[in-house]
């Protein structure tokens, strides 16, 4: 606890017990061959940050996927890691060291680092204005802790239209977003192109506990109510 080591990762995570780190986050040089990455300046770590690009993309992705291979073992099952990267190689990153250590299912989401400051790119091609953040867990096991925050009023003037007697609420979308939808008809009003979301039991059991709202025209489509603050 409360310990910082000066040197490479690969050495450190070597000492570390197996599956013994809740959460990993990393900002490793990006792919990008320029040398304001050398932040100590010592010639060992000069030797490594020129070692690293030497032999293109394939051996830069070799020596971060040994360090992310000493990440993994020492995660626990519950554990997550959080890779930041840029456009030079995050793609590389993803399909050739995170998705084949972690599995594509324990894929968790993209954060996008986004820069505000608008700028044209001389070399006739679009800016590149973003980082990537690549958030994997170890197993379906993880810890994940989402975080709420307030509404705004204009959000809420907005989106909560609509009252019952349990309180405000905006409509949700019940339909599936591929073609793997559940389809059957209910109460008379037909299925989404792609189908339900649910089984046609927790349709019903939604239904008894007011959860749905129905159109009143029947070509309509069934709802789920989002109460405010629930």
């Amino acid at each position: 606890m409360n310990k910082l080591v000066l040197g490479d990762c690969l050495e450190a995570f070597k000492k570390i017990d197996s599956e013994t780190i809740d959460l990993v986050y990393i900002d490793p040089p990006f792919f990008s061959n320029r040398t304001y990455e050398v932040i100590w300046g010592d010639k060992g770590e000069i030797r490594s940050f020129e070692d690293r690009f030497s032999g293109g993309v394939d051996h830069y992705i070799s020596w971060l996927k040994e360090r992310i291979k000493e990440i993994y073992r020492v995660l626990k099952p519950t554990g997550s890691i959080f890779v930041h990267c840029d456009w030079h190689a995050n793609a590389y990153i993803r399909v050739h060291i995170l998705d084949k250590l972690f599995g594509v299912s324990n894929f968790r989401g993209e954060i996008i680092w986004q820069r505000h400051n608008a700028h044209n790119d001389a070399k006739k091609k679009l800016a590149v204005l973003k980082d990537t953040i690549w958030y994997y867990s170890k197993s379906d096991k993880m810890t994940y802790k989402p975080i709420f925050t307030q509404l705004s009023e204009n959000y809420k003037a907005n989106f909560y239209k609509y009252r019952d007697e349990k309180g405000i609420y905006r409509l949700g979308d019940l339909s599936k977003p591929d073609s793997k939808g559940y389809k059957y008809d209910y109460k008379g009003y037909g299925y989404p192109a792609n189908g339900w979301r649910c089984p046609i039991e927790t349709m019903q059991k939604l239904d008894e506990a007011k959860m749905l709202y129905f159109p009143k025209n029947k070509t309509g489509r069934i709802a789920l109510k989002r109460y405010l603050g629930k």
